[in-house]
């Protein structure tokens, strides 16, 4: 049997708007809520993860994981400009102080693609002025909570405006709709359908010109991508000056590109463009979270669709769970840090595809730890079948059914297969 050390962290994840409900005024809930928008359905209570964390960790825990890694709203904790909110700072104190008392290894992201509602109406992510509210944002978060953050990702998904421009530019040039696959997850843009309407409602409800609605999620300009960045910088600076003990990093959506015959260079550029253009943000981090979903091949016309032969996950894209271990590899060459692993999974109604996805990618991280490269921990995603953003609740990413008309939980084997690992091993 193939065991990780004592130290291995392995538990699952979430985001605090996907899960939590009624995160009445972020960015997010106002696009969900105006009329003509393009979401499937609103979030509204979610899976009341808010209400129910403990119920929701102890499961996580009953079936042996020893790491839970989720987001604290900022819409929460700054409601309104300037205005800090000691009520949700407390709220999340007792989440954390949970998972330490019952052992559990939390890994705090401060921003997971939710932001809030004024935000945006004061520039939103293609401001200059957004750099300074992040960091004045996670000071406080800090201060107030970091002696019970022993990790912390700034930003989820850091590279992932830019990869949705690009999508945006492969579908303007083409009469696709748009394929769930185009992203890893949660995110399909409809290029065709209700956009005049859906941006004038946006307009309005953010009080700012439509064009101006530059929410996380939005296509990204090149100064936009150094915003970020900059606010990745400020935040892990204000972090190593409260609380040093605290370790700092960022997630990036990581693809395993793979070059038929003629692909090689559309590779190269990929890998560039999501990984190495940052790499130089990132010299002063403690760990980088990879995020991986699938694979991507690439020939020598650029992306090959898969053919309908190939096994697809639920979301539409491959199903390929040695893509993880790839990605592991190739960010070793060029990252000599530790890395964790803060998102994997699948979507699927088959949860015994499910477990097959776990232990397949754990294979392959496993191996990754045998040949020496620092892989810390795994996350799956998700903890709880949620809210998938633009595409609602149809997505079942999740180790734990929730009955929405009951908030029930209904635990899966792929749960008890996960916990499983850190006392039995894989095969």
């Amino acid at each position: 049997m193939k065991k990780f050390n004592s130290h291995f962290m392995l538990g699952a994840a979430t985001a605090a708007h996907q899960v939590e409900g009624n995160n009445v005024n972020s960015d997010f809930w106002t696009m969900e809520n105006v009329p003509g928008s393009m979401y499937k359905e609103p979030s509204l209570d979610a899976v009341d993860h808010y209400n129910r964390y403990k119920e929701d960790i102890q499961l996580l825990i009953d079936a042996g994981c020893n790491s839970y890694r989720f987001s604290i709203e900022w819409a929460r904790i700054e409601p309104k400009k300037g205005k800090f909110d000691p009520k949700e700072i407390e709220h999340y104190r007792k989440v954390l102080g949970f998972c330490q008392q019952n052992n559990v290894t939390p890994i705090v992201t401060l921003h997971h693609f939710s932001s809030p509602k004024w935000l945006i109406a004061e520039g939103g992510w293609e401001s200059e002025k957004t750099i300074e509210y992040f960091g004045h944002y996670c000071q406080y978060v800090v201060s107030e909570l970091g002696d019970l953050i022993p990790y912390i990702c700034t930003i989820n998904e850091a590279n992932m405006g830019k990869q949705i421009t690009k999508i945006m530019k492969r579908m303007i040039g083409s009469d696709s709709k748009g394929e769930n696959g185009d992203v890893q997850v949660g995110f399909n843009i409809d290029m065709k359908s209700k956009m005049e309407t859906y941006y004038r409602s946006l307009g309005e409800a953010f009080g700012i010109d439509p064009r101006n609605v530059q929410t996380f999620l939005s296509p990204r300009t090149e100064n936009g991508d150094l915003i970020i960045m900059k606010c990745h910088e400020i935040a892990r600076t204000v972090i190593n000056e409260v609380n040093p003990n605290i370790k700092v990093g960022i997630t990036l959506s990581l693809y395993d590109h793979q070059a038929l015959p003629g692909g090689e260079e559309y590779v190269k550029k990929e890998q560039y463009e999501d990984f190495l253009l940052y790499l130089p943000f990132l010299q002063d981090d403690d760990f980088l979270g990879v995020q991986n979903y699938s694979r991507k091949i690439h020939g020598p016309d650029g992306v090959v669709k898969p053919n309908e032969d190939t096994r697809l996950t639920k979301m539409g894209y491959e199903y390929y769970p040695e893509a993880l271990g790839n990605v592991l590899r190739f960010v070793a060459e060029h990252w000599k840090k530790p890395m964790i692993v803060t998102e994997n999974g699948i979507s699927t109604n088959n949860d015994e595809e499910r477990v097959e996805f776990i232990e397949r990618a754990l294979n392959g991280v496993h191996q990754c730890v045998e040949d020496g490269i620092q892989v810390n921990g795994y996350m799956y995603w998700s903890l709880l079948d949620n809210f998938e953003w633009q595409l609602g609740y149809e997505q079942t990413f999740g180790l734990i059914a929730v009955d929405r008309s009951t908030q029930v939980r209904y635990p899966k084997d792929s749960l008890k297969f996960l916990g499983s690992v850190n006392k039995f091993g894989l095969n």
